[in-house]
């Protein structure tokens, strides 16, 4: 007897319908034009040079050991889901992405903070940082790379040279004063 059910892969890439996938398409996701860059390059190292070394690590395994109670070939299938479930995040974000230039080079006088600006903060304890302000699914905050939805990143949006803001953060609420919009 043959399942009528699809398997996740397929409802999420489906077109049309009440799936996963008709729902996660509804939200549209925000990219600099190097952050889509930087996906697509993941996406085509994961989709051929990555799947194929798993495929042959899981091979290996499966010829050395067999597949019950073999902890290569188990790890090297963990690896393979791991692949292929951001393969498949990646496309979803990438069949949702609205690239919008980044706003670096744009210093007018009276600039406010804004998709990709680069804003340089000083902090209450004197110390300065640089962000730059990009969607969720490109933010780093180790690289300098908030996205407009977290706190600091709603708090900067709008803002100009000189403005102070607060935010709270899980140690507090920390005061910043804009220094420069770029």
């Amino acid at each position: 007897m043959k399942s009528a059910a699809k398997p996740l892969v397929a409802i999420l890439r489906s077109s049309g319908g009440s799936g996963v996938g008709a729902m996660a398409r509804t939200r549209d996701t925000h990219l600099t034009p190097e952050g889509r860059e930087a996906l697509a390059n993941e996406l085509e190292r994961l989709t051929g040079a990555r799947r194929r070394e798993v495929a042959e690590r899981i091979s290996r395994a499966h010829e050395t050991g067999g597949n019950v109670d073999n902890a290569e070939y188990e790890e090297a299938k963990n690896e393979q889901a791991f692949v292929e479930g951001r393969i498949v995040d990646i496309e979803n974000i990438l069949s949702r992405a609205v690239v919008t230039k980044s706003a670096a080079g744009r210093r007018k006088k009276g600039a406010k903070v804004q998709f990709g600006s680069f804003v340089t903060v000083a902090s209450g304890r004197g110390s300065s940082v640089l962000y730059q302000v990009v969607g969720s699914a490109e933010a780093n905050p180790s690289e300098g790379k908030i996205s407009e939805s977290s706190p600091v990143g709603q708090a900067l949006m709008g803002r100009k040279v000189g403005d102070e803001v607060e935010v709270q953060t899980p140690s507090g609420v920390s005061k910043l004063r804009i220094k420069k919009i770029g």
